[in-house]
């Protein structure tokens, strides 16, 4: 089978879940004997448009102009040099199957090609951005979970606030109008789609709520492209401090403020914080300032490091305010033998089984996070129970056998 991959960023420009994920599905589906390929824009790229090949998988860097978010939401709409690097690439690979993992910054024009030439394509749902132009249902002018657009209006004002403009009334409008515009846009292009994976029911069942057809839907678990041998504990001297962990984006959004104030009630431990502290430099200074001594920033780590990391910790906390919508760090904490403690949004109580392998907490609540850590420090077998709780973790294997099967269908 031909599959090409269509993602709105890649690496090394950019590393993320869904990066990381098409890295690995596209590799694994490599090894099984198919022809992959990836489409994805970049700002350093061969003006060639000749792929890398990595791995067994071909990988077309499209060289664009660096953009800010307005113009990537404008791309939504045009983008001339993406739209004929893809006819290109769409002519040189013929795929069989082409699979949209995101499409942020990326024109509908590129879907309108693959319904010309009858290519079925699928949609991982990673996000909300096909209904939310912000992607994470979060505000930013309040910083709280929003429920989708009513009537684009509270969709104007946030992007007023991301532009850090004031909320003047007569802009709502007019800024109203391009935002619907674009779903709109966007709406044809999940109607034609042969199948729209969700990664977990939740996922699944908003987009439902939100007019997405229920029946073009399926759930599919993501597996974990891990090492089959993990790096050994390190041996301390001594009686070594309770170690909490958080690894992923250094942003509001993940909630790292609330664990940072909620460890400030802890003693005798250390939190390690793995995460790029340049993506929000601002954000980055408010946690230092809230930060004790016994607080490392690991800064970003590649994956031999994240699963060193993982090896040393006791815990792993996943303090998010928005909706994820899976969250692999909590498959690598299990592969890792950590349990996980949460705040119970979105997938959470999919991921994590509350008193099994890890607990689930009111969202924002950092009294019971603090209270929740202490009682894991001073109650080492109740955290031992909740590490031979943890289940094993699906490979990538596993799930590239499922998606090859869906595949078929299309």
């Amino acid at each position: 089978m031909r599959i090409l991959h269509l993602v709105h960023q890649y690496f090394p420009e950019k590393v993320g879940g869904t990066e990381v994920y098409t890295r690995s599905l596209a590799r694994q589906q490599a090894a099984q004997g198919h022809s992959v390929a990836i489409f994805a824009p970049a700002t350093m790229a061969d003006p060639t448009l000749e792929p890398e090949v990595e791995e067994d998988v071909r990988v077309y860097r499209v060289g664009i102009e660096s953009r800010g978010a307005a113009a990537v939401f404008g791309s939504t709409f045009h983008h001339s040099p993406l739209h004929k690097a893809f006819a290109y690439v769409l002519q040189k690979e013929r795929p069989d199957v082409v699979h949209v993992q995101h499409l942020m910054g990326l024109p509908t024009s590129l879907i309108s090609q693959l319904q010309t030439a009858h290519i079925p394509y699928a949609i991982t749902l990673w996000d909300f951005w096909w209904v939310c132009a912000n992607a994470q249902l979060l505000t930013n002018y309040s910083q709280e979970i929003c429920d989708g657009p009513r009537l684009f209006i509270n969709c104007a004002r946030c992007a007023l606030a991301r532009l850090d403009l004031p909320q003047f009334p007569p802009a709502l409008a007019s800024l109203a109008l391009p935002l619907a515009a674009r779903n709109w846009r966007l709406q044809p292009v999940l109607e034609g789609a042969a199948c729209l994976i969700a990664p977990a029911t939740f996922v699944r069942d908003w987009y439902a709520a939100h007019g997405v057809p229920v029946n073009k839907m399926v759930v599919v678990a993501p597996g974990l492209d891990y090492p089959v041998a993990l790096p050994e504990r390190e041996k301390e001297e001594g009686e070594r401090p309770f170690r909490i962990g958080y690894i992923g984006g250094i942003s509001r959004q993940k909630g790292v403020h609330h664990l940072v104030e909620a460890f400030r009630q802890l003693s005798h431990s250390e939190l390690w914080i793995a995460g790029d502290t340049n993506f929000d430099p601002q954000y980055t200074a408010h946690l230092h300032e809230l930060a004790t001594a016994q607080v490392r920033f690991c800064g970003k780590l590649d994956r031999a490091a994240i699963w060193k990391m993982l090896r040393q910790l006791d815990v792993l906390v996943v303090p998010s305010v928005w909706y994820e919508t899976f969250g692999f760090v909590i498959s690598e904490a299990f592969v890792a033998g950590v349990p996980v403690v949460a705040f119970n949004l979105g997938v959470m109580a999919e991921r994590i089984q509350d008193g099994r392998d890890g607990l689930l907490l009111p969202p924002g609540d950092r009294q019971a996070l603090a209270r929740t850590l202490c009682d894991l420090q001073q109650n080492p077998t109740r955290l031992a129970q909740l590490q031979a709780g943890i289940q094993p973790v699906r490979t990538m294997v596993e799930h590239g056998q499922e998606i090859e099967a869906l595949y078929h269908t299309l």
